[in-house]
């Protein structure tokens, strides 16, 4: 069973950038799919990016699309989420997540039957 933590969070001002990691323990890093999600107070935890084992293919819900980018480094063990063109609605908790997947394609922003969870970090976005 592999285990994430999540960095990287913090707080931003509208137009800044952030990089999120995800480190990955415990399992064979590179036969996972990951994503990250995001929740606040107000929401269900909401699909941000996927990327496939290899990294080849990545998908993003619309409100990120040419802002933000998901990549991975499995030498390292590691998955990242790039935040750039921050807005103060992208504030909230972020979770990276692994699934042992070895598709071509990006896992699907409504399957959330993910083999582990990270514990989140805290983005905040001031206006």
């Amino acid at each position: 069973q592999v285990h994430l933590v999540e960095s990287g969070g913090g707080l931003a001002q509208a137009g800044g950038s952030l990089r999120l990691s995800c480190a990955g323990s415990g399992g064979d890093f590179s036969s996972f799919a990951m994503a990250w999600f995001r929740q606040t107070p107000e929401n269900d935890r909401d699909y941000v990016a996927s990327i496939t084992w290899n990294g080849r293919n990545t998908a993003y819900t619309d409100s990120v699309k040419g802002r933000f980018t998901i990549s991975r480094d499995n030498a390292k063990n590691m998955l990242y989420l790039q935040m750039d063109s921050l807005k103060p609605e992208d504030t909230a908790v972020y979770y990276c997540a692994a699934d042992r997947f070895y598709g071509d394609t990006p896992l699907s922003p409504s399957y959330l039957g993910y083999d582990a969870w990270g514990q989140g970090t805290q983005v905040t976005v001031s206006s």
